[in-house]
């Protein structure tokens, strides 16, 4: 499915617009629809007016108790899939002040309780030294001072013992120059460091461990329950289960070929010793 920005803001009214319309000409009432979906009425006059997005659960609910024919069926899968996913372009960010996105990531983090994140391009910032954040926000037009404060701000999180934080890094990511090569050995350095909290695991992928799945995309899953993924400009909001699912299966496809612990800290070390070389 091909995601269009102006598609994901309209999907949600014709959502509830199109599952309105099925119910009507099916001839039926909110009550016995909503009695047949074993759902509350209240609930259902939010999901026709559009007040609050309904799952593919509660969409399939409903066009099963209404025996929609398949073309409508298709329609509204459509629909409620787009309804779960939204766009957060990057031009709108700079817009409104790079900090105000990392208020909304504190308040994801806060609110999650097993996290899961893939660079495999660059190291994410709640793992990042403050000179690297400030170098890999150079290509920002606007003012970034804030939002470097945020972002150190945020790694408090991680010393959060009832979280549980998985953090894959590409040999790439972890190698990646974004700063001169003293820089790179402390960033480095700090990754190895922050390995050693109890409650933080960070694998690493090397060059040549084979794996099925090309690192296409930045991607974190907060529990089960949303996933991101970034572009090069803006971010697509996931919150339909089927793509949070598959998100987590290639979470642990990667996994199952990163290295942990002793071996990860290891590779870590021999990359810091060959900057400052």
């Amino acid at each position: 499915m091909t995601y269009d920005p102006e598609q994901l803001g309209q999907s949600k009214a014709d959502l509830a617009e199109t599952l309105r319309a099925m119910r009507k000409r099916a001839s039926r009432t909110q009550v016995w629809l909503a009695q047949r979906c074993n759902m509350s009425q209240t609930k259902l006059s939010n999901i026709e007016t559009g007040r609050i997005t309904p799952g593919l659960v509660d969409v399939e609910l409903i066009l099963r108790a209404l025996d929609a024919p398949p073309e409508l069926v298709a329609e509204a899968a459509t629909l409620a899939r787009l309804a779960n996913t939204e766009w957060q372009g990057k031009r709108a960010s700079w817009r409104r002040g790079l900090e105000k996105r990392q208020a909304e990531l504190a308040g994801l983090e806060a609110e999650a309780t097993t996290l899961r994140y893939f660079p495999p391009a660059m190291v994410t910032g709640l793992l990042a030294t403050p000179e690297y954040i400030r170098a890999s926000l150079g290509h920002s037009p606007v003012d970034t001072s804030k939002t470097v404060a945020r972002k150190l701000e945020r790694q408090a999180v991680l010393y959060d013992d009832a979280k549980r934080f998985t953090f894959l890094l590409t040999e790439q990511a972890a190698k990646w120059a974004v700063l001169p090569r003293a820089g790179m050995a402390v960033q480095i350095d700090h990754l190895v460091s922050i390995s050693h909290l109890p409650n933080v695991r960070i694998g690493i992928l090397p060059l040549g461990a084979a794996t099925a799945r090309g690192p296409l995309n930045t991607f974190t899953v907060y529990d089960q329950r949303l996933a991101t993924v970034e572009t090069f400009t803006g971010r697509i909001v996931f919150q339909d289960a089927r793509d949070i699912t598959e998100h987590l299966e290639i979470f642990d496809l990667f996994e199952n070929s990163a290295l942990f612990g002793d071996e990860a800290r290891s590779m870590l070390r021999e990359w810091a010793t060959t900057y400052r070389s």
